[in-house]
């Protein structure tokens, strides 16, 4: 008897709520709102005070009217943008009644004066919207610079480099569409954007005069030692890709390289004469069977690893700095043949066939520069090859009993030009000068900044001079 008396009551009060409510001339949907785009991007002339409009529609899906409770510019009056809801100008608005199946449109407005060299390249806002106490938001993004701007575009061919180019998202080269990229250019990457190459080839072509640069969108002083501010370059299955004259800064992994195509007969990707630093995890990273070849290259200052090798991949490296100083710095390069996916609990086993540091340098502030964490498959079947010659290492426990190290400066005061600047230069008296074998050097006898080198060469990517 009691269940049926809960059954009544509940009957009376929501015919009773029907009826209060029905005295009101709408009944306002609990419903959110949807819009037409969830980002506005403004393209903006680098030599002019931009002014431009956009907007966008606030739609209400649902059959009976919407109150939105607020529409707020977050920036407000420091931003610059401005907003207008419905024709009413106005950083903050309030209690607006959208119609059953009905929206009202949101101009913006932009004013920059990109001349000011420190200007950002990208300026953001976002547009808050609170509805029912759920809040939606609508970003505002506007280019500062006169530039080629990329947002999950795929490109290919040979880019000019008359401006700059700046990646919102991502930049793709896919689908054997090579890209070439000459001297001289300049790659800003917003923040978590990525360089995405797959199934193609990537060739950076720099000279020693003009580089080509990578580095974060934030153009401001403060922004110049800043790691994270983009992903990298991400080689996927990529086909053999060349990189001359390069410098990659400020990301998290600064080049990532995950397999390699299989009609490679060659690396998968050569670095020459190119310097990686100032990562928030690894300057290189190569996953899962990647090859990798370097001369002259400079890997240094990164928040782990300057080279970490992870589930197998083929190296070979002369005349390169590994530097791990700094940070949560640890060993310079290291190496690990196995990875468990947990969600798949597969244990993927690699093995190295090919592993050479010639006339190198590996250094840490750890006790060690170096270090392998490697296991065995069930059948005993992977390979680990090695190889140290002529390089200058660091290590608690001195190796001198392993034919795969040998003519090592083991622990030894290196002589940079100044550590804590990023100067890597030798400076006289340095135990690297006329340290290395002739059999190692750069293919064209030269150093990372093509100065020449003459007679036995010094240990590194810099000869003393």
């Amino acid at each position: 008897m009691r269940h049926y008396i809960y059954i009544i009551l509940a009957f009376l009060f929501t015919n009773v709520v029907l009826l209060t409510s029905c005295k009101k001339k709408d009944i306002l949907s609990t419903d959110g709102i949807s819009f037409t785009t969830d980002t506005l991007l403004f393209d903006t002339i680098f030599t002019t005070v931009g002014s431009t409009t956009l907007n966008f529609r606030i739609h209400n899906t649902s059959n009976r009217p919407v109150k939105v409770d607020e529409i707020a510019l977050m920036g407000e009056a420091n931003s610059n943008f401005r907003i207008n809801v419905d024709g009413i100008s106005g950083d903050v608005h309030t209690d607006i009644t959208i119609p059953a199946k009905d929206s009202i449109y949101t101009f913006v407005e932009v004013t920059l004066d990109p001349n000011n060299g420190t200007t950002p390249l990208i300026i953001e806002d976002s547009i808050r919207f609170s509805v029912n106490g759920n809040y939606s938001y609508v970003l505002l993004a506007a280019w500062g610079q006169d530039a080629y701007f990329y947002n999950r575009d795929t490109i290919s061919g040979v880019l000019p480099n008359d401006k700059p180019h700046v990646v919102y998202s991502s930049v793709r080269v896919v689908d054997g569409q090579d890209l070439t990229i000459p001297a001289g250019t300049d790659f800003y990457m917003h923040k978590n954007a990525i360089f995405y190459v797959s199934e193609s080839a990537l060739n950076i072509n720099g000279t020693v005069d003009d580089p080509v640069t990578f580095q974060g969108d934030r153009l401001e002083d403060f922004y110049d030692d800043v790691a994270g501010q983009y992903y990298g370059i991400y080689f996927d299955h990529a086909k053999t890709s060349t990189i001359n004259h390069a410098i990659i800064k400020n990301g998290t992994s600064g080049i990532h390289i995950f397999e390699t195509h299989p009609s490679n007969t060659d690396y998968t990707v050569k670095l020459y004469n190119t310097e990686l630093y100032n990562h928030a995890s690894y300057g290189l990273f190569n996953f899962l069977n990647g090859t990798v070849y370097g001369e002259n290259v400079s890997i240094h200052s990164n928040g782990t690893y300057a080279y970490f090798s992870l589930v197998g991949g083929d190296y070979y490296f002369k005349q390169s700095n590994f530097l791990s100083y700094g940070g949560n710095a640890s060993v310079a390069f290291a190496l690990r043949n196995h990875y468990t996916d947990v969600d798949a609990q597969t244990t993927y086993y690699n093995g190295v066939n090919e592993g050479k540091f010639y006339n190198c340098i590996l250094d840490a502030t750890g006790d060690n520069s170096f270090g392998f964490d490697t296991i065995n498959d069930d059948n005993n079947s992977i390979n680990f090859n090695f190889e140290f010659d002529y390089c200058a290492l660091k290590a608690k426990d001195e190796i001198t009993d392993d034919s795969r190290i040998s003519n090592i400066l083991w622990n030894r005061f290196l002589g940079f030009e100044n550590q804590s600047e990023k100067d890597f230069h030798l400076t006289a008296g340095s135990p690297l000068i006329d340290a290395g074998s002739t059999d190692f050097t750069h293919s064209n006898g030269i150093d990372i900044e093509e100065n020449p080198r003459t007679g036995v060469p010094d240990i590194g990517a810099y000869e003393f001079q």
